[in-house]
């Protein structure tokens, strides 16, 4: 590995350490703010560091399609992952959500296959199916047999997360990657202040200054400065290698969520939590067909 590499690697790694205290953060914010006002609210804040960085850097604006795209991403990184996921955290352990959302890696990677016009091969195909099987089972497990609204929602943000990934990743080789957060996040101001106006706080002074610490994680940190190391780590190191990284992001969540606000570490959890990353995997290292290949 050279060192341009193994910075990458590092940076990943950094990222993915960044976005593993979104659930706990947001199980912390939750319990006194509104789901909605922390999904939009958090991206106000962060578009406005976007458009602090980008008026510094003198970057010129997206052209053509690239604002379309924009859009996409913006549903499923700023208004998709983080509205559902919020809404969720309000029901279930954040312990609970890091192992639904152990499937992201592999759903972007479909994702990315499919916006690419490529053809995952037969056991991609088996890897999605067992993986998608073991996180409803784990679901169904501690629901005592049957699905929550929270784990709908749960598989709802990945989903959401996996094709705002994978447009970004396509938008990324073009615009650069903090720029095209940057983009997203302006693009979806509109909505997201407006969201965020109706559904702010009554009584500000009244939210625990914990919330309020737990929120400004995750405009700046998950919403914002995790995209800058994760992006950025992926240009230097290769995305199929500073990817894997992501495979951590279960187990980091589930540690934190431990420390942070001492949520059980169960023998269980930590099995299924195995099991998925495993099973992604082997998923990920995968053939698939690209497009104009035989």
């Amino acid at each position: 590995m050279t060192p341009q590499q193994r910075r990458g690697f590092w940076l990943g790694l950094l990222g993915v350490a960044i976005f593993s205290g979104t659930f706990p953060a947001t199980r912390l914010a939750v319990a006194t703010l509104d789901p909605v006002f922390i999904a939009c609210g958090r991206a106000v804040a962060a578009a406005l560091l976007a458009a602090c960085a980008l008026a510094i850097m003198r970057r010129p604006l997206p052209r053509g399609r690239q604002w379309r795209q924009l859009m996409v991403i913006a549903g499923g990184v700023v208004f998709g992952f983080p509205m559902l996921a919020s809404w969720a955290m309000r029901y279930v352990p954040s312990s609970h959500g890091a192992v639904l959302a152990g499937i992201l890696p592999l759903a972007t990677a479909l994702m990315g296959a499919l916006r690419a016009g490529d053809r995952p091969s037969p056991g991609f195909w088996l890897a999605a199916a067992a993986g998608s099987a073991l996180v409803v089972g784990f679901a169904l497990w501690q629901g005592g047999g049957t699905l929550q609204l929270a784990d709908l929602a749960l598989l709802g943000a990945v989903a959401a997360a996996a094709i705002g990934y994978a447009e970004g990743a396509q938008l990324t080789h073009k615009l650069g990657g903090w720029e095209t957060i940057s983009w997203t996040l302006l693009v979806a101001l509109p909505l997201s202040a407006t969201f965020a106006w109706f559904q702010m706080p009554a009584d500000w002074v009244a939210i625990p200054a914990e919330a309020w610490t737990a929120f400004a994680y995750l405009a700046i940190m998950s919403q914002y400065v995790g995209f800058f190391a994760w992006y950025k780590g992926l240009a230097l190191g290769g995305v199929a290698r500073v990817s894997q990284t992501q495979l951590l992001q279960p187990f980091f969540t589930l540690v934190l969520a431990a420390i942070l606000i001492g949520e059980p570490l169960t023998v269980a959890t930590i099995g299924f939590a195995i099991a998925v990353v495993a099973v992604v995997a082997i998923g990920r290292a995968m053939p698939v067909r690209h497009r104009g290949e035989r």
